[in-house]
């Protein structure tokens, strides 16, 4: 938010507005302003559910859920670079974390880690 031009501690935020920073409010404008510097047509983004309306749920292929175990261990691993070496979407893999978490075969470390109990 823009502050007053005379408060100091407004001086970065007005800064930034005269650089042209674009305000971001949903990941849509992170998109919008990344597509024309990549030059890439991304994907139409799903419709948020409205109220009320039920979640479609999307269940993890076996495969996806195998793959995803065998890369857990003992040793505590990033949950992104699960997302990245499962080449599964993060929906799935946290799906699939959440049920071992569940039948008590997960652990959570802190800075994103999980590992096998």
């Amino acid at each position: 938010m823009p502050g007053s031009p005379l408060d100091p501690r407004a001086e970065g935020t007005n800064g930034l507005i005269k650089q042209g920073a674009t305000p971001v409010t949903e990941t849509a404008d992170i998109v919008a302003v990344l597509q024309p510097i990549m030059g890439l047509e991304l994907p139409a983004r799903e419709p948020e559910p409205e109220a009320g309306e039920p979640v479609q749920s999307v269940e993890p292929a076996p495969d996806e859920r195998t793959r995803i175990v065998g890369l857990l261990s003992p040793t505590p691993v990033l949950i992104d670079d699960l997302v990245r070496l499962s080449q599964t979407s993060p929906r799935i893999v946290r799906m699939v974390l959440l049920e071992l978490e569940i039948a008590g075969r997960l652990e959570r470390h802190g800075g994103g880690f999980v590992s096998l109990i």
